[in-house]
């Protein structure tokens, strides 16, 4: 196993390489720079000046082969500083990845605002898990029950409809009709009492029951597929022939086969929190993540495009490791040698 990860480590790396050659082409080919923002009574030279200062006119490879260095090296230097309090090499000199639009280091950009988008959308995402897999399993075990004929219909609702009708919907319903909830999300609010504290439960309402409904609707229907492919399964009905009760036969026999495929789509969800942020931060007015990379790609601040896409590819690649490293846990006959 160790030799396995270390293996599939040492593969990302020029994976991740690709991929970062990829984004930075694609972003460093699309029309639109920092200067389009500015009036057009700005003489040119001006314009040219400050394109040069930014760097657009370098070479693509010059530009790239500098971008790497600062996300392979110096901001992962700049991370461990921050986080030891120690001081690697010329620290206080180091070159970060700017934000064109703020000034600012994109990862600290990035950093600042990585909370609000971990709060509300982990938590969706961990209570859709922690609902779609129950259900998921209870709905093929109880196929064409009148618990899997309403679980399919909610789950086919949750998963058809899109995140921006549903979160408009409850803004209408809870928020203007009933006045139940804030309509938006308040992100300076200081969690310090009792009231704040339910304040900031009572905003994150809206948001994570909406990503939750949407997160738990696809994997309860694969988990339900995927359960009712086992049931039928030779090894089934020998533990069953063999006197074991219905509650050991699933719970050890069924659901652990049937949760292989299962931990795919989990693992590879996890970047798809961040991706589920660009609409639903836009609805419920969160300063996360997603809010911000829909703010850069309008104001053409492509180094902070290119951070955060590139983060997405990371989390991407890390969450696959993760799945091959549950399977062999799910199914001791899964070997790595």
């Amino acid at each position: 196993m160790v030799s396995y990860v270390v293996r599939r480590t040492l593969f990302a790396i020029p994976t991740l390489v690709v991929i970062s050659l990829i984004i930075f082409a694609i972003l460093d080919l699309a029309p639109g720079d920092p200067t389009g923002q500015l009036p057009l009574t700005l003489p040119a030279e001006v314009r040219q000046a400050i394109q040069d200062s930014l760097g657009l006119n370098d070479p693509f490879l010059s530009k790239w082969v500098k971008w790497m260095q600062l996300m392979f090296i110096n901001e992962p230097l700049n991370a461990i500083d921050s986080i030891f309090g120690t001081c690697i090499g010329d620290c206080e000199n180091r070159a970060r990845i700017i934000s064109w639009s703020s000034r600012a280091p994109a990862i600290d950009v990035i950093y600042q605002r990585l909370p609000q988008t971990l709060w509300v959308l982990g938590l969706s995402f961990i209570f859709g898990t922690l609902l779609a897999i129950p259900i998921g399993v209870i709905s093929a075990y109880k196929q064409y029950s009148a618990f899997d004929n309403i679980g399919t219909f909610v789950t086919m609702v949750g998963y058809s409809v899109p995140t921006f009708f549903t979160g408009l919907l409850a803004i209408v319903v809870f928020s203007v009709w009933l006045g139940w909830f804030p309509s938006f999300y308040d992100t300076t609010l200081v969690v310090d009492s009792w009231e704040t504290f339910v304040d900031q439960v009572k905003q994150m309402i809206m948001p994570v029951t909406v990503l939750t409904l949407f997160n738990a609707a696809a994997l309860s229907r694969f988990t339900r597929s995927s359960v009712l492919d086992n049931l039928n399964e030779d090894y089934v009905r020998t533990a069953r022939s063999k006197g074991l009760t219905e509650n050991k036969v699933v719970t050890t026999h069924v659901m652990r086969n049937s949760m292989i495929p299962v931990v795919t789509l989990i693992a590879l969800s996890v970047p798809g929190i961040f991706a589920g942020a660009i609409i639903t931060e836009q609805i419920f007015r969160i300063n996360g993540l997603g809010q911000l990379l829909i703010i850069s790609i309008g104001q053409s601040d492509v180094p902070m495009v290119q951070t955060l896409t590139f983060i997405f590819a990371v989390l991407i690649v890390i969450f696959n490791l993760v799945a091959d490293i549950m399977y062999g846990i799910l199914d001791p006959r899964i070997r790595y040698d």
